[in-house]
């Protein structure tokens, strides 16, 4: 079986509050674009194992989410046998664009499948929020409103496609890190999420840069300037607005045309090798048997 696991990004990231356990309440508009890595399972007698090739600095050992999401489902099914699992990375690590998660739920999704083991989409998502809060977001898939922790999702209407040239221009960063620098009297590019919403439903570009924001944005620039510098060059390059996904460190840029995103894409890869054109999508998760 083949998987490809998309990246996502967020069009807007706010943190509402805090609970008492430290976890902070998020209100986020997410999306999936085409960018994914691919997985192919088979089936095996016993052993559950993981190779993976691709983006550098991946590994293969057992805190790998894909890996771990193997284990769990079948810890969770009682299922006797195993899977051989190989991994190709395209999406950038420590990016805020879900790739770990997008591999999790890919996992869960196709073995599931593969497996027979019967679990439903609302159990697959329950078991996916103990690998992380984006995996049942990454199990869904579509235009939603992600609230809680980011498990609580809405689905949104999205009136057409955006075409976006993504790029990591530094290294990855500890959204643990991100998150703990992170004021909740923060007040800086805070977004618009009813205006946001109403402009994806309408598909006005226009709407949608006057009301994007993201509230960690500014904290994790001061840990890598880089991200300030690649949001300037995104604008620079013809991009209609640019922004931060997730905790960072990628960041986006949305255009209205292909042949200009191509360029810019083109250009842009001079200076940061990760660097993609891509454009935003209906579904998480592609399985083919």
């Amino acid at each position: 079986m083949r998987v490809s696991a998309r990246a996502k990004i967020n069009w807007t990231l706010d943190i509402t509050g805090k609970r008492e356990d430290g976890y902070h309440l998020m209100d986020m508009l997410m999306q999936p674009v085409e960018l994914a890595d691919e997985l192919e399972l088979e089936p095996a007698e016993e052993k559950l194992t993981l190779t993976v090739s691709g983006f550098p600095r991946v590994s293969a050992g057992p805190e790998n989410l894909a890996l771990r999401a193997a284990h769990m489902l079948r810890e969770q099914t009682g299922y006797r046998g195993g899977a051989a699992i190989r991994l190709h990375k395209r999406i950038p690590v420590g990016a805020g664009l879900g790739g770990g998660s997008a591999d999790a739920a890919g996992v869960l999704a196709g073995l599931n499948r593969l497996w027979g083991t019967g679990l439903t989409q609302a159990e697959t998502e329950t078991l996916g929020l103990r690998l992380g809060a984006d995996v049942p977001f990454c199990l869904r898939g579509g235009l939603q409103r992600a609230q809680g922790v980011g498990e609580i999702l809405t689905p949104q209407a999205c009136a057409g496609m955006f075409w976006l040239v993504i790029l990591q221009p530094c290294p990855g960063l500890s959204t643990r890190e991100v998150f703990g620098r992170f004021r909740l009297d923060a007040r800086e590019n805070r977004p618009d999420q009813l205006a946001a919403m109403a402009a994806l439903a309408a598909g006005d570009w226009r709407k949608l840069c006057a009301s994007l924001g993201n509230v960690l944005q500014a904290v994790s620039a001061e840990l890598r300037p880089e991200i300030g510098q690649g949001i300037a060059a995104l604008r620079e390059h013809g991009a209609a607005g640019a922004w931060m996904t997730g905790s960072g460190s990628a960041v986006f840029g949305l255009f209205t045309r292909a042949q200009t995103a191509r360029t810019a894409q083109e250009q842009l890869r001079r200076r940061w090798r990760s660097c993609f054109m891509t454009h935003t999508c209906r579904e998480s998760l592609l399985l083919e048997e």
